[in-house]
């Protein structure tokens, strides 16, 4: 059974994770937007384009990232890769684990994300820093 991506959820993770507070964002969105307004998108399935690109670009983020990103299989990838190679320790000699495409891929998609995730830890930072300037500016 194919699980749907809630797009909303996926901008509260990319929001958190970026350390950025709802109000922030809001802020940023423009002059409509306020917390709860936030709150309430962050409950939807699915974003309209124009708002997701844009929620997007305020967090400086790629849209296909709150679109694609699944939280459950990424997990189970992970788990399945750390289970899989858990019998590979003893003699080495004799228990030869080749690396199959699916592993390569996977891989891939760490080295991907570790790239996204210093992405938006800089992003962050100079987020932080606009917040400071308009904060001492007031």
């Amino acid at each position: 059974m194919e699980q749907k991506i809630h797009e909303g959820r996926n901008v509260k993770r990319f929001r958190e994770m970026l350390g950025i507070k709802q109000d922030a964002l809001a802020y940023e969105l423009g002059e409509e937007w306020n917390q709860k307004k936030v709150s309430m998108l962050e409950q939807k399935e699915t974003i309209d384009e124009t708002l997701l690109q844009q929620i997007a670009a305020v967090l400086k983020i790629p849209a296909e990232a709150i679109q694609n990103f699944d939280e459950e299989r990424a997990i189970n990838i992970i788990s399945n890769t750390v289970n899989n190679n858990d019998n590979a320790s003893g003699n080495s000699l004799f228990n030869y684990y080749p690396t199959i495409n699916p592993i390569d891929q996977i891989i891939q998609l760490h080295k991907e994300k570790i790239a996204l995730y210093e992405r938006m830890l800089k992003e962050k930072e100079e987020m932080m820093l606009r917040l400071e300037k308009l904060i001492n500016s007031k």
